[in-house]
Order: C-alpha cells, then structure tokens, then sequence
C-alpha cells in the first residue's frame, strides 16, 4: 500500500508518500518562517495554499507506483491551515479515486514513534509548540495522563524569546544560548502529572529585565521546563506499568531532553525511544504511516464527512488498527518497589521511602525538591490523619537522608482493585481534604492503597494547603485522568467520585472541574 500524507496543521506544508510493504518514508517540506513574532493563522494559511501543491507534486515524484490512500491532519491546529489542507486531500481523494482518511496529528506523533522504534505499547511524551501532554493506550484509546495547564512547551519558549527580541523559533536559540549559562533558579511547577509554564516565563521574563544574562536564563529555563516533563513522563510509566517510553513533537529535537529522559529511563530500567528529526518536527511522514495503518483497519471516511477538527482531542480517536491488543498493567515486584521518584521498601509492617537523586535534574534543583516534598509528605500526611482521612502513621523522618518511615497500610493499590465504593471513598476523603485547606496533590490509582473496608491516601508529596477552588478542582482532575489511564470502565467510576464529592463537598468545585477540562490545553 501506498499512501500520500498532507500535513499542515500550524507552520509546515508537507506532503509524503510511505510504502508499508518497503517501509520507506519520503516527505517534502516547505516552513513557513514569519517575519516577526509567532505563528500568524491567516499568514499561516496563505502559505499552505501556496505550497500544498507544490510539496505535493515533489512527494508524487517520488512514488514507486500508484497512491492507494490520501491521508492528511485533520487537527488539532490552526483552522485557516487546517481547512487548505482538507480540502486539498478531499481533491486528491476525488481525483485519485483512492480512499480518504483523517489523521489525529497528535496521535501521528505517538504512532510514528511506536512504529520507529518497535515498541509494543508505549508511554507517549508530545512536546511541541502548542501541546505538551503525555498519553498512555488503554482499551481502545489513547488517554490523556498529563498535560499543561496554561501553554505548549514550545509556545511557552517562544514567549520568552520573543520578549529578548529574537526570532521566530525561538527553541533552538535557547539551546545554543544554555550551552554557556548558569544555572538559574526558576519556578517549578508540577501537578500529579499536569504542569504549568506561565510561571516559570514571567520569571524569566523578569529575570532578563533584571539584567540576568540571557545564557543564564536560558539555562535555567530549559533545565527547569525539561525537568518538569521527565518528570511526569517517569509518572506516567510508574502509573501504567510500563517500561517503554517514545517521544514527539518539535520540542523534542532539543539535546538537553533527549538527554534528561534517557538517563531517567535508565534509572527505572525502561526503554525511551526519539525518533530522527524529520519525524519529530510537524510533517507529514507520520501521517501517511498512520494513515496506511487506519487504511489497512478499514477506517476510512466518506468526502462528505471529512471536515476538520482544530479542536480534535486525541481521546477521541477510536484506536482501530491496535483492536484485540491486550495490554494490561503490570502490579510491583514483592519487596523494593520503585515509583516515579522514590524507593519504597517494606519490611516487618513499616514502609521506609527514600527520594533518590533524579541525577537528570540539576543538583540543586534535585536537592530543593527532594528536601520540600519530604517536608510536605510528613505535615500533610499527618494533618490529613488528624481531620479524619485515613493515612499511614509516620514512626520516622530524615531530611538529610530524605527518608521518611511509614506504618504499612493497605493490601494493594487502588489501581489494582477498582471498584465503585472504593472510588466513593476517594471522592469522600478529598471533599473532607479541601475542608480543611489540603490540597492531595498527586491522587492517582497508586496514590490510594485499599484493604478490607478501609481506603487509605499516600504519597503527600506534591500536596500544599490552600483555599484556592482551582486547586481542589485540580485534585479531582488528577484522579479522573488516572481513573482514565487505569480502568476498564472510567466515565462510571468519575461519575462516582464526582457524585460522592458533590454530596458533601462544594459545587464550585466541580464547576470549575468542568472549566479545567473545557480548556483544551493540549490544543
């Protein structure tokens, strides 16, 4: 089969034709290159109209035979851009005589590293300009486990050096210039698996204005950001189970991140895959291989039902050509368990946690947050016990060693033994959390531990106390992803969790859940 792929979803005209029976890719590509600031849509569009043919005509001339398929980016991305492209495969299509299919431009950047890199059921990290999110396959899609809660990673780098007066894109300049900086404090902002970059640019922002040099912002911008997407990455393989992780978008490209999640990987004993750059960049290589796949499952589209979604979440992709996969989480090993930032040990009734240096992360950044979230561990945990949440007894704290001695609650986890009532009591425990001004923090499946009646919360260590409605909301945000990542039947159990919040917690919050997931920030 022979497919020809457009793409063209923000900045790139690019067409490619993949011969799945030879596995070659050959793409062309024309960038469009503003003359100042970011992305113009309308500009955008222009361009795409300009060069969609002729990409295509490049990628034509390449092919060993007659196309089979037209595929092309559906979305998400820039309307304008979205529409040229559309309606220049629904043409081909027509004038081919060959079948039409609609490509998830998110989902291509997963399933060209799955294809790349042989990887039976991976986590998936996307960085690019306007995404950053982690997804992870179960039953049927791809869920969304982590995402950014304000803007793409290389949006977020571009604001900055917009703000220093350099040129569109902005991601390579803050390479070059870390290369020769000092590492600079900035903030740090991670959420169970959600992120924040507004933070971190206004602070660096500032900080240029301050005189800082701009290597020295540089740096501390791209080991801070960096940092904050191994780590949730490294949370996404701990919540599944898995051992391989692939990489995508843009963003991707940079040196200091491949580098950061390899040696991760190799920490934990996982497998972390970085396509070459053609396939990491917007092109339309991923769209055809994907396109080939969906084609060969018989998921194709009619003309008349072909038009774009700039709004096209990856979960709502029905993953068909994965159909009959099996790929259930794995449980712990008995004895020493490793999660996503400490090894646990348990012995005679107690569980001992030791954070480990994340030697990925800079030694001082590694040290601040090693010290902070064992801090706020041991004062939360307590505080949650003492207003009624059911927590393990601490018996020992060490900040030197940052090492914290629990008593051992639970027969398993959450993850491991969904049901309705457990999730009732999650939902139950957190509305009784936010009473009291605690924000959880991180309440995923392996967060919670259950035995007989009781259901127990652990792992305190991204938890902070606040009043803040958009903080409560984030908490059940974080467990409904994770419910999503993990269970067989989610919407069932987060209509549990939100009715049992809502008997005794307070409407705003799931109002303002509503508004969290209404956001689109993976967009």
């Amino acid at each position: 089969m022979r497919v020809l792929g457009i793409e063209g979803t923000a900045w790139a005209a690019s067409a490619a034709v993949f011969d799945d029976e030879t596995d070659d890719v050959t793409i062309e590509t024309d960038a469009y290159q503003p003359d100042s600031g970011g992305i113009h849509p309308r500009e955008a569009a222009e361009h795409m109209r300009e060069a969609i043919p002729s990409v295509v005509d490049r990628a034509l001339s390449t092919a060993d035979g007659p196309i089979d398929v037209v595929a092309f980016s559906r979305g998400p991305g820039l309307g304008p851009c979205l529409r040229v492209v559309g309606t220049a495969a629904r043409a081909l299509s027509q004038t081919l005589d060959v079948p039409l299919v609609g490509v998830n431009h998110m989902v291509a950047h997963l399933e060209i590293g799955r294809h790349r890199s042989g990887f039976e059921s991976p986590v998936c990290l996307n960085v690019s300009g306007a995404n950053a999110h982690v997804l992870g396959y179960r039953n049927g899609r791809y869920r969304v486990l982590g995402e950014t809660m304000d803007t793409g990673a290389g949006n977020a780098i571009d604001k900055f050096t917009r703000h220093v007066g350099w040129t569109h894109p902005g991601g390579p300049k803050v390479e070059d210039a870390a290369r020769s900086g000092e590492y600079l404090d900035l903030p740090y902002v991670v959420k169970g698996m959600d992120f924040s970059f507004s933070g971190i640019m206004s602070a660096a922002k500032q900080a240029s204005d301050d005189g800082v040099p701009v290597e020295d912002v540089s740096r501390g911008l791209q080991e801070t950001m960096f940092a904050m997407l191994t780590e949730v990455a490294e949370r996404a393989l701990s919540l599944t189970g898995r051992d391989e992780l692939v990489v995508g978008g843009g963003v991707a490209q940079n040196e200091r991140l491949q580098e950061m999640l390899r040696e991760m990987a190799a920490q934990r004993g996982a497998d972390v895959f970085v396509p070459e750059s053609r396939f990491l960049r917007d092109n339309a290589g991923m769209i055809a291989v994907l396109g080939a796949k969906m084609a060969a499952a018989g998921d194709t589209i009619d003309v008349a039902d072909s038009g774009i979604d700039a709004d096209f979440r990856p979960d709502q992709v029905p993953v068909t050509w994965r159909s009959g996969e099996s790929v259930d989480v794995r449980g712990d090993p008995v004895g020493a368990i490793r999660g996503a930032e400490a090894v646990v040990t348990v012995d005679d009734r107690t569980v001992t946690k030791r954070r480990r240096q994340k030697t990925y992360r800079h030694p001082s950044l590694d040290e601040r947050l090693r010290r902070e979230r064992t801090v706020e561990e041991a004062r939360l945990t307590h505080d949650a016990r003492r207003v009624g949440v059911p927590t393990p007894v601490i018996h020992d704290v060490d900040l030197t060693e940052h090492t914290i001695v629990f008593e051992y609650v639970g027969e398993r986890d959450l993850r491991d033994a969904l049901a309705e009532s457990r999730v009732q009591a999650v939902g139950e425990h957190l509305t009784t959390l936010h009473d009291a001004g605690i924000v959880h923090g991180d309440p995923t499946t392996r967060n919670i531990r259950v035995d007989g009646p009781r259901t127990y919360l652990i792992d305190f260590g991204l938890g902070y106390y606040s009043r803040d409605v958009e903080d409560y909301a984030m908490d059940l945000h974080v467990f409904e992803q994770s419910l999503r990542g993990t269970a067989n039947d989610p919407e069932a159990l987060v209509e549990t969790v939100e009715s049992a919040y809502a008997a005794s917690g307070d409407e705003v919050v799931l109002d303002r859940l509503r508004a969290i997931e209404g956001r689109g920030r993976y967009q």
